[in-house]
């Protein structure tokens, strides 16, 4: 029997070989294998893994890792300035005849190739060129000094807050320091102290900013645009900032009386609590709209918990895949010195006729010195390879930082934990089931206003009873997850949510505003008029958000990205998934006209297969707000029905 045919029998008779757990809960091999204890290996002293410059507990390990990475973008960086190459493509793509007979992959990958060219300064005279490569360079150290100043703490002296108040805060000698804006403190004085110390303006890291957003500017004009936004767009679904802008516009419209009722309600609510200081502020916001969920509906995520084993959500993942995809996550065991600790689990995805189509490593547990972030790593792309004959299986990886099982219990995960496994694992099957001839546009790397649908959309499952239903089981009872508490957990993410949305579409403003034409007035400047026009809570006097803003730096003119792909997604779902979530024909379509393409397809035309229709920027905006009308699944199936 091939390996393939034992992986395909294996799927096929996993109900045979299941694990008992107190005689109550069976799970199925992959079920069992993340709900067990890991055992300890005896070959950990040997350290020849593939991976991981984040991951890696060893710091040798991530200071090698970190040093190839610089060696690997040096050498495209060689490539992406070498005027030959540049030379060879462009005639390639001037001549009508070769174009006419490249395939569709082809000719898209050739003209990333040629806008990487571009966007490097490479068609420019020596002088222009040689001051696009320094303004690229420039950018380079200001990208990183930016990076690790939005995240540095900010401290005070201890004398400057009341004694009481020290326990919530980091001491450091004489000082205070304060680490984050404390947004879930209960107590006003904490978040206010901590909103106006740590987001306190740094000298040094505002002028690091305002010089990084002239060389972003200066960049794009040299290479031809309009301004660096118009750069960044170029490729993605939403093409110009003029189509964000009105996409931002739009929808701020639309939430108007929304977003001004969930303000009144959170001040009601402080006025409650706070009588003597009742005015809303914006350390206010994600706290008290924290209260009106838990007041409204019996939320608290320890009642959750208990039914949501890692082991039955990866059941839950695993059944779902199967069911859409005919897809089946497979639990192996890795060899000596495969993954780099000892908790870390190897998956293959199996298919029921098409075989291997890649691996999954999930890193899930906390370890010291590990990054509390969850992501999603391509370790090797899809491609095919003509030297074999053979299409090159993708490899990648999962973060995240969940809490270890106990000699009394498996992990068990918040609902929060478990969207955001869904929503990691919605990346990996877009890796997985990616078929491009490319590795250039292999899986996610696509736009990045398309790259968060097939996350996104995961979410929606993940939040379906019909879905749920399957998995979720106390894991000492076996009893099912009521339906009961599964509708209040989707009832209660709609309170405030529209304050919520309006919070991100002010980020979204800003960052396109500082991205567009030079506007000769500091960024502090444009973010008090931008949160007084898009958010309408004060600005704070003497805080600078902006500096704490490192989404600028890997999504610079493109934070916007998240609400139009969570608009795509809800369209998707609310079009071809609602009515039935496990439909595998749909599932088979989903996977034929969005998954498949990775990036080697135009991201609207993909939406347009999957829909079967082009949608408008009003469509993406209905979409957004109608998620906020209570019941939302129950009001669109009487809709269609």
């Amino acid at each position: 029997m091939s390996a393939c045919k034992r992986l395909l029998y294996f799927v096929k008779h996993r109900n045979l070989w299941t694990h008992v757990r107190r005689n109550v809960t069976t799970w199925s091999p992959v079920g069992a294998a993340f709900n067990a204890k890991p055992l300890r290996r005896l070959d950990l002293f040997e350290k020849s893994a593939d991976f991981v410059k984040v991951a890696h507990p060893d710091p040798a390990f991530r200071e090698a890792a970190e040093k190839t990475c610089i060696e690997i973008g040096t050498v495209v960086e060689k490539l992406n300035t070498n005027v030959e190459l540049c030379k060879s493509l462009k005639n390639l793509l001037d001549d009508p005849e070769v174009v006419a007979q490249l395939d569709p992959d082809t000719r898209r990958v050739a003209e990333l190739f040629m806008f990487d060219f571009e966007i490097s300064g490479i068609h420019l005279d020596d002088k222009l060129r040689k001051e696009a490569v320094a303004l690229h360079v420039r950018l380079l150290d200001l990208n990183n000094e930016f990076l690790v100043g939005s995240h540095m703490p900010n401290r005070i002296a201890r004398s400057a807050i009341p004694e009481h108040l020290h326990v919530h805060f980091a001491k450091e000698g004489s000082f205070i320091q304060v680490g984050g804006l404390h947004a879930d403190s209960p107590d006003d004085l904490v978040r206010e102290i901590a909103y106006r110390i740590y987001l306190y303006p740094n000298a040094d890291l505002m002028v690091c900013l305002e010089e990084l957003l002239k060389c972003r500017h200066k960049l794009a004009k040299l290479v031809g645009y309009e301004s660096y936004g118009h750069r960044a767009l170029k490729g993605t679904m939403a093409k110009t900032p003029e189509t964000v802008m009105s996409f931002l516009q739009l929808l701020t419209d639309k939430l108007s009386d929304r977003y001004t009722k969930d303000f009144k309600m959170m001040r009601d609510m402080k006025k409650k609590l706070n009588p003597r200081n009742s005015e809303l502020m914006p350390w206010d916001h994600p706290f008290l709209s924290g209260v009106l969920r838990a007041e409204r509906y019996n939320i608290e995520p320890s009642l959750y918990s208990p039914y949501l084993s890692l082991g039955a959500c990866m059941e839950g993942l695993n059944n779902l895949f199967s069911q859409l995809y005919g897809v089946s996550l497979m639990s192996e065991h890795p060899s000596a010195g495969e993954v780099w600790s000892e908790d870390v689990r190897k998956l293959a995805v199996v298919h029921e006729t098409e075989g291997l189509l890649g691996y999954i490593y999930c890193d899930f547990f906390h370890r010291s010195d590990k990054p509390h972030q969850d992501c999603h790593f391509t370790i090797r792309g899809g491609r095919w390879c003509w030297e074999t004959g053979q299409y090159q299986l993708p490899v990648v990886v999962l973060m995240l930082s969940l809490p270890h099982p106990t000699k009394s219990a498996p992990t068990l995960l918040t609902p929060g934990m478990m969207e955001n496994l869904f929503h990691e694992m919605g990346h990996a099957m877009h890796s997985m089931l990616g078929r491009t001839r490319y590795q250039h546009v292999t899986g996610t790397r696509c736009a990045t206003d398309f790259a968060e649908v097939p996350s996104i959309l995961m979410e929606y499952f993940a939040t379906d009873y019909r879905v749920i239903s399957q998995f979720a089981r106390h894991y000492e009872t076996g009893q099912p997850l009521p339906e009961s508490m599964v509708a209040r957990l989707c009832e209660s993410k709609k309170v405030c949510g529209a304050a919520d949305t309006q919070l991100q579409i002010f980020y979204a403003v800003l960052d396109q505003i500082y991205h567009s034409k030079p506007q000769n007035r500091s960024t502090t400047e444009i973010l008090k008029e931008m949160q007084l026009k898009f958010y309408g809570l004060p600005y704070t006097p003497n805080t600078a958000w902006q500096l704490r803003f490192s989404h600028l730096i890997g999504y610079g003119a493109k934070y916007y990205s998240y609400l139009m792909s969570r608009a795509v997604a809800s369209m998707v779902w609310r079009q071809c998934f609602i009515q039935d979530p496990l439909n595998r024909d749909m599932g088979e379509r989903y996977r034929r006209e969005m998954l498949a393409h990775g990036g080697a397809k135009e991201p609207m035309l993909m939406v347009e297969g999957m829909l079967q229709r082009r949608p408008t920027i009003e469509d993406f905006v209905d979409a957004l707000v109608s998620e906020l009308n209570p019941n939302f699944e129950t009001f669109i199936m009487d809709s269609e029905s």
